[in-house]
């Protein structure tokens, strides 16, 4: 048990310092012209057809979609018997303030928008009259590792050994990649703002898993 809490741990501290690092970078205009080039080379790609199989792909990171199955992983948690381990699901909370506060401090402007995004309420949050204008780091990306981590993790840890446990990670690995692929896609947000989600997302979720696996004293 140690060793996977230690592993835990020192994902979150390196996560913590790569995020402040990188928000630096950004802050100072050093992703700048990577963001640019990310962002003509998507263009390229578009295809009309796709728009709105891409925006189904951003509902699932939505605020609406992610509470629900966050609440839900919660909820099997407690009534399992691991009600501590519910407190897991605090991290996406946390993650989100995270991404937030980030949201008011770091000035980092959205990108025009070429193509609407998924109907969600975190559109109206970051777009509306109330939104700061900036758009590092991105909240789809933010929580999609959060929760969609947590899920895989604990289906690989409760599961029967069996197909659902082993492909309960890999699935994770393809929901977040397709996902940092859908905010791009959608040019909603900067490759920058994705990176810095993938931060946050990581460094929210090794802080779950590190409660997760953190040693238990008998009862």
């Amino acid at each position: 048990m140690r060793q996977p809490l230690n592993r835990a741990l020192a994902a979150l501290l390196t996560l913590t310092l790569g995020f402040v690092i990188y928000s630096q970078v950004v802050a100072l205009g050093g992703a700048q012209a990577l963001d640019n080039e990310v962002r003509r080379a998507f263009g390229g790609l578009w295809v009309p057809s796709l728009q709105l199989l891409f925006q189904g792909i951003a509902v699932l990171g939505g605020i609406e979609v992610t509470t629900v199955v966050g609440a839900g992983l919660a909820v099997y948690l407690w009534r399992g018997g691991f009600r501590d381990e519910a407190l897991a699901l605090l991290a996406l909370p946390v993650g989100v303030a995270v991404e937030l506060v980030y949201k008011r401090l770091l000035f980092h402007p959205m990108p025009i928008l070429p193509h609407p995004d998924g109907p969600s309420l975190s559109v109206l949050l970051e777009r509306g009259p109330l939104a700061a204008g900036n758009s590092y780091p991105s909240g789809h990306m933010v929580r999609t590792v959060v929760v969609y981590g947590l899920v895989a993790f604990v289906v690989h840890r409760l599961s029967p050994p069996g197909w659902f446990r082993r492909l309960a990670i890999p699935a994770a690995a393809v929901m977040i990649a397709g996902m940092a692929f859908d905010r791009l896609y959608l040019g909603v947000h900067w490759e920058s703002d994705v990176v810095g989600g993938l931060l946050v997302g990581g460094l929210a979720l090794a802080a779950a898993v590190a409660w997760l696996d953190r040693p238990r004293v008998p009862r």
